[in-house]
């Protein structure tokens, strides 16, 4: 299969190589050198597979690994240049599907790689990306939200990417820290009382009354979910 890969290699000289490799086979590679890059690149990009090395500038490679796997299912496989088992143990442990070793043979790589893309062809069910939550709808792919009226509804950024986590999980509580990291990817100078300026800002759009939440609920003393609302809410 062709496939969208994402590389996020800080050795400017593996990555070419890690793209010449997987270009050869077909597939589309986009390469980043740093971590905050790579979270930023795989949100928008929505990657088939993510080769993420574990030592990168800015952020490293497992809290790149740690914060995706909050958000997706997308395959990492991992690339290190330390062997010893705690740290293939905890790459395994934050979500990655597979480890390997630097220095590592190309072909061997493309054989892991070309085994993650089958297995993920065989499990992965038809979907077009489109979360619904009660009467709110977040399309991820076409950067639109959708209310009551059925109208998009304008959002910024920040908004989106909060909104978007919490309609992947509805029902799950999210604490400000958690929704925190989904915004750092892109915006280092967020904070607590950021995330409450995008719940309220979020509520003035898209609930009916916006001092009675129904859907954008606080968790006191927690953080924030999102619910279908009380008229759904036993469906």
């Amino acid at each position: 299969m062709s496939a969208r890969i994402l590389v996020a290699e800080d050795d400017v000289r593996q990555a070419q190589v890690l793209r010449m490799y997987l270009e050869s086979e077909g597939h589309t590679a986009v390469v980043v050198h740093d971590g905050r890059s790579a979270i930023d690149t795989a949100r928008r990009l929505r990657p088939d597979l993510l080769v993420l090395d574990v030592m990168m500038p800015k952020v490293d490679g497992l809290d790149v690994c740690r914060i995706l796997r909050q958000e997706s299912a997308v395959p990492v496989l991992m690339l290190t240049a330390s062997s010893s088992e705690d740290d293939l143990l905890l790459g395994l442990d934050l979500g990655a599907d597979d480890y390997m070793t630097k220095p590592y043979s190309p072909r061997e790589l493309m054989a892991r790689i070309r085994t993650l893309l089958r297995r993920v062809e065989r499990v992965a069910p038809p979907d077009d990306g489109v979360l619904k939550v009660g009467a709110i709808t977040v399309d991820p792919l076409r950067h639109e939200v959708r209310g009551s009226s059925g109208d998009v509804v304008p959002c910024t950024r920040g908004e989106f990417t909060v909104l978007s986590a919490m309609a992947a999980e509805p029902g799950r509580v999210f604490t400000r820290k958690q929704l925190l990291e989904r915004t750092r990817g892109w915006d280092a100078a967020s904070t607590d009382r950021t995330i409450d300026m995008y719940i309220m800002n979020l509520r003035k759009k898209l609930e009916l009354n916006p001092r009675r939440p129904a859907q954008l609920v606080t968790v006191y003393g927690v953080g924030y979910k999102l619910t279908p609302g009380p008229d759904q809410a036993g469906n």
